[in-house]
C-alpha cells in the first residue's frame, strides 16, 4: 500500500494487499474466538455449578483477567513460543499461528466469566427444575449451556471485539510482517507511526466497519434462531 493512495480508494479498487489483511485479521480474530469458546464456556459453566474451596477467590481472578495487559500476554506467549522456550520446537513464533494463541489467551477470560454469570443466573432459576430431574454434574453443564445459547452469543461477541481491536500482543508474536502476519490493528498502527493519518483512518473506518458487520450478522443469527426456537 502506497501513500498516495486511501483506503476507500484500496477498497474500492479491490487492492488485493488490503483484502488479504482483512481475510487474515478476521482468520485470527474468529479462530482465537472459537478457540477461547472452546475453553472458556465449559469453564465459566462448571466455575458457575461447581462449590470449592478458594471459588470466590477463582472468581475475582477470573474477572481480573478480563482486563490482561495484552502486552504482557504477548511478552508472556513470546517467551513461551522463542526458540529457547517450552514450545520453541513447534516454530510458532512470527506465524498466524502466533498470533491465535496470543488472542485466545486475551479471549478466553473475557467468555469465561461472562459464561459464569450467565450460567450461574440461570441455576438459581432451574435449580429446582434440574435438581428434580437426577441430572448430573456434566448433565446441569450441557442443560444450561443449552438454554444459554443465545445468551452466550454476547460473550462471544465482546470476545470477537477484544481480538479484532489487539494490536500489541500480536505485533510481539507476530512481527507485522508484510503479507504474512500484518492484520488491520498493526497496519493501522503502521501507517500512524509513518504519519500517513489519512490511509490510517480510513484503514480504522474500514476495521469498524467489518466489526458492526460481523455483530449484524451474529445478532440476526441469533434473533432467527430464538424465533425457530420459539
Amino acid at each position: 500500500m502506497t501513500n498516495d493512495v486511501s483506503a476507500l480508494h484500496l477498497v474500492l479498487s479491490g487492492d488485493a494487499a488490503l483484502f488479504a489483511i482483512v481475510r487474515l485479521s478476521l482468520y485470527v480474530s474468529l479462530s482465537a474466538v472459537v478457540l477461547a469458546a472452546l475453553i472458556g464456556i465449559p469453564l465459566g459453566a462448571w466455575i458457575a455449578l461447581t462449590r470449592f474451596p478458594g471459588r470466590q477467590g477463582v472468581i475475582v481472578l477470573l474477572n481480573a483477567l478480563m482486563g490482561l495487559p495484552p502486552v504482557v500476554v504477548g511478552l508472556a506467549v513470546y517467551l513461551a513460543l522463542s526458540r529457547s522456550g517450552p514450545l520453541g520446537a513447534f516454530g510458532l513464533l512470527f506465524t498466524p499461528s502466533a498470533m491465535i494463541v496470543a488472542q485466545t489467551v486475551l479471549v478466553m477470560p473475557i467468555i469465561a466469566a461472562l459464561t459464569r454469570q450467565t450460567i450461574e443466573d440461570l441455576w438459581l432459576e432451574y435449580r429446582d427444575e434440574l435438581t428434580a430431574m437426577n441430572l448430573g454434574p456434566l448433565g446441569r453443564v450441557a442443560a444450561l449451556i443449552w438454554d444459554a445459547r443465545f445468551s452466550l452469543v454476547t460473550a462471544l461477541l465482546a470476545g470477537f471485539g477484544r481480538a479484532a481491536a489487539e494490536v500489541g500482543a500480536i505485533m510481539i508474536v507476530g512481527g507485522n510482517i508484510e503479507g504474512f502476519t500484518r492484520t488491520m490493528t498493526t497496519a493501522i498502527a503502521l501507517e500512524t507511526s509513518k504519519g500517513d493519518l489519512p490511509l490510517a483512518v480510513g484503514l480504522g473506518l474500514v476495521l469498524i466497519v467489518i466489526v458492526i458487520a460481523v455483530n449484524a450478522l451474529a445478532w440476526s443469527v441469533r434473533r432467527a434462531g430464538e424465533r425457530l426456537a420459539g
